[in-house]
């Protein structure tokens, strides 16, 4: 399985953290690290996924980025690393 890097910038709202883990399981991704930072004193919030999965990556960027409170999402340069299944 490859893995790939995510950073996603969304609104702080109870519901958002748990929309973008389902659809992280629906697209069939595995969480391999997740980190979720508030910015600031503003209601946005950043969250960084490392995910693996043999599916391609872009699968997931499109659904993640059409979710309501999700404002922004990037794929960072892609990690080389493969993990076993």
């Amino acid at each position: 399985m490859m893995q790939h890097q995510l950073a996603v910038q969304a609104r702080l709202r109870p519901e958002t953290l748990e929309r973008v883990l389902r659809v992280v399981r629906h697209r069939g991704f595995q969480i391999c690290s997740m980190n979720m930072v508030a910015v600031g004193n503003s209601e946005n919030i950043n969250i960084e996924l490392t995910v693996a999965s043999l599916r391609p990556v872009d699968l997931l960027f499109s659904q993640l980025s059409k979710l309501v409170d999700v404002g922004r999402v990037e794929i960072q340069q892609p990690t080389s690393q493969q993990i076993r299944a």
